[in-house]
């Protein structure tokens, strides 16, 4: 454990090493996959404020609901609808955009949803891979790409220190399997065609249980708090005790705009896999996790399912950022007890009326500590 000082001075650097590479990003052409979807919605938002000139490719949303629709980003960006699953087109769309950074987060991102449709995940997680790392190579104005997996692209063997990005690869479920095969995709068709390609830098990231304002899909826990809250409804636990790297959705995204800053600058010494979590210690469980939400609701009620559950889920899953700790500066800003308030805060100020795109907009200035009171 480091002092306070050096704490507080690692959080400077990484604030400044934060702004420095936003600051970077005007005028410059992105592609952003998956657009559409909870990160990279936060993502293309952060980069348009950043004055960027965003071109995203995904899906359409899956509903008005949504945090894209919310925010309206289509207005904000140059939007195209679009399946990585289509190889001409992906293709046509990376060489018309021109884009000087990639960042990749279209995919099928659901656990369970992976066991109802396995195929449509092994299709989009792993076909798409092949055709987005194929339209790269056929692009050759991209200068650096941030392809993003996961954490449970590790093989899960339940240990309690975190996983490096040295650690074994592997899944269980169809979702884990997928993203590991990705990593296997990306890695194989980098060395293959791209590593001796001049000015071109590419890694891989990797981020926890990302949380935050705007995620509404099926199965995750801060989107099943929120829906029994709102409905006044009791909150129910399938697995209480489980821990996982909970992090808000801003912290391993200022890590994937950093990764494209130096992977412009020096691609040849940040090439390759990273993770970008929580603190280690900063080890919380499903029911930590709804009873923050109950108390900065301001209401609520949380009940155990004690029927066993039919498919797996990992108990125990933590990353290890030492690596990005010291090579890139990097460190997470809001801890727990900020990370839930401002999610669930986000949520509760939408339910009361406020506009998302003036909240969203509101919490990415406070992250990177220039919110006008």
């Amino acid at each position: 454990m480091g002092t306070i000082e050096s704490d507080v001075c690692f959080r400077q650097g990484t604030m400044g090493s934060l702004t420095a590479a936003f600051a970077k990003l005007k005028g410059k052409r992105v592609v952003v996959t998956g657009d559409t979807g909870f990160k990279g919605s936060w993502l293309s938002l952060w980069l348009h404020m950043a004055g960027a000139e965003v071109f995203g490719y995904s899906l359409p949303p899956e509903n008005n609901q949504s945090h894209y629709s919310q925010l309206e980003l289509g207005r904000l960006i140059k939007h195209e609808d679009g399946d990585v699953r289509d190889a001409d087109h992906l293709t046509s769309f990376m060489q018309q955009s021109r884009p000087e950074i990639v960042f990749h987060l279209a995919a099928q991102a659901l656990v369970r949803r992976s066991y109802a449709d396995p195929k449509t995940t092994y299709d989009t997680n792993i076909g798409g891979a092949i055709n987005l790392m194929e339209a790269v190579k056929q692009t050759d104005a991209i200068r650096a790409l941030v392809f993003v997996t996961s954490d449970k692209c590790y093989k899960n063997i339940e240990v309690s220190r975190g996983y490096r990005e040295t650690d074994e690869l592997g899944g269980r479920d169809p979702y884990s399997a997928s993203k590991a095969a990705a990593e296997l995709v990306f890695s194989s068709f980098f060395e293959s065609f791209l590593a001796k390609r001049e000015n071109f830098g590419a890694a891989t990231v990797r981020a926890g249980n990302v949380i935050g304002g705007g995620d509404w899909a099926e199965d995750r826990i801060i989107p099943d708090c929120i829906r029994s809250l709102s409905n006044s409804q009791p909150i129910v636990l399938r697995f209480p005790n489980a821990t996982r790297p909970w992090q808000h959705v801003l912290e391993p995204l200022s890590g994937y705009i950093q990764m494209a800053d130096y992977l412009l600058d020096s691609p040849a010494e940040f090439n390759g896999a990273w993770n970008f979590g929580p603190a280690e210690s900063d080890r919380y469980s499903v029911l930590d996790v709804a009873n923050k939400a109950v108390e900065v609701w301001g209401s609520g009620e949380i009940k155990i399912d004690k029927v066993s559950p039919k498919m797996h889920e990992a108990g125990l899953l933590h990353l290890n950022c030492d690596k990005a700790n010291s090579q890139m500066n990097w460190s997470p800003m809001w801890n727990f007890e900020q990370t839930l308030t401002n999610t669930v805060s986000w949520y509760r100020q939408v339910h009361d009326g406020k506009r998302t795109q003036e909240l969203s907009e509101s919490q990415i200035n406070e992250y990177m500590g220039t919110k006008n009171d």
